[in-house]
């Protein structure tokens, strides 16, 4: 059975590196940590394994929680326990009442020092503190290096997950019906804008699904899919029900308050 005909064309590469890390491991017996992952690619980590008999694996980000997290595949004999993640968290605060720092701010200043995104798991930004979790590979150098954010100065230090926050995101559900599941139908629908508005955000590169600029309005969503506009916030495609009498698809979104 071909296992590409079960995603999409451009998840292709990663599917093969998975399909390469679990050879790596059957071949030498010893256990691959990957870098974060984003839940598009957790899900596709997640379909490949599955139950398969000679290997164990694992899916963490420091909390049960974690949107983003790094994999471990082992042997199918080895336990695997959180500290083999290698994972760090990193914590700054900042005077709330002068400055307002945002998601993007922390992201923006962490990837201007040449830092990889996928070397970096969740961010929270909440009543003046900033936390971030990050591959312990590279968490002295973010200390020593990363000093300001926007017009903030700050100093990280490594903390215990224990006093890591919660994250404050809400979401709100809703069920709808649209004409398709074409991207520019849902943020038409998701966004309460016009088809030829969305149309736009997609043609400028400012859309992207599953962490991924999508430029082709004509894209077919699936469940599970996460949407994000740039100055828009992110939203999700949770379920398609079914189709209506109309030939309307059923669907039950949900958007980031």
């Amino acid at each position: 059975m071909d296992i590409y005909q079960h995603f999409r064309k451009e998840e292709q590469p990663f599917i093969d590196q998975v399909l390469s890390w679990q050879e790596e491991v059957g071949r030498s017996y010893q256990s691959k940590l990957t870098d974060f992952l984003d839940p598009r690619e957790q899900f596709i980590f997640e379909s490949l394994l599955g139950n398969h008999p000679d290997f164990t694996w694992k899916l963490y980000g420091g909390a049960e929680g974690s949107e983003r997290k790094r994999g471990l595949l082992a042997p199918y004999y080895e336990q695997i326990q959180p500290e083999q993640f290698d994972l760090t968290l990193l914590e700054a605060s900042y005077p709330a009442k002068f400055v307002t720092l945002t998601h993007p701010d922390v992201l923006g200043a962490f990837m201007s020092l040449g830092i990889k995104r996928k070397k970096l798991g969740d961010l929270i930004v909440h009543d003046g503190v900033v936390q971030i979790i990050v591959a312990s590979e590279i968490a002295d150098y973010v200390r020593m290096n990363l000093e300001g954010i926007k017009k903030a100065t700050v100093h990280f230090q490594e903390i215990p997950f224990d006093r890591l926050l919660e994250d404050n995101e809400q979401w709100e559900e809703l069920d709808t019906t649209v004409s398709s599941l074409r991207l520019d139908t849902l943020i038409k629908e998701i966004y309460r804008m016009s088809r030829q508005k969305a149309s736009v955000f997609i043609e400028k590169g400012q859309v992207k699904v599953n962490f991924r600029i999508v430029e082709d309005a004509s894209f077919k969503l699936e469940a599970g899919d996460m949407i994000s506009i740039r100055g828009k916030g992110r939203s999700k495609l949770i379920e398609v029900l079914g189709t209506t009498k109309k030939d309307k698809y059923k669907v039950i979104i949900s958007r980031l308050k």
